[in-house]
């Protein structure tokens, strides 16, 4: 079974994390991983923000029917 990552990537070039960091290493990436990741939310916010919204919609806002108010919410 191919590992799934949050990106959705089955395949690519593969990225070998050593089995033998010690504690602090692996503390170390993964503190500059949240800061990188910090980083990038502080400077892209606004547009992350609304590609999430449009990536969570289950289908174009274009096509978006609004429903009938005559028939009954349930």
């Amino acid at each position: 079974m191919k590992d799934q990552f949050p990106s959705g990537l089955t395949q690519g070039l593969p990225f070998l994390i050593p089995a033998d960091w010690t504690p602090e290493q692996a503390q170390a990436v993964v503190e500059l991983l949240d800061d990188l990741r910090e980083r990038i939310w502080a400077h892209y916010q606004i547009p992350l923000y609304n590609l999430y919204q449009q990536q969570q919609l289950p289908f174009p806002e274009d096509d978006f029917m609004p429903p009938n108010v005559n028939e009954p919410p349930f």
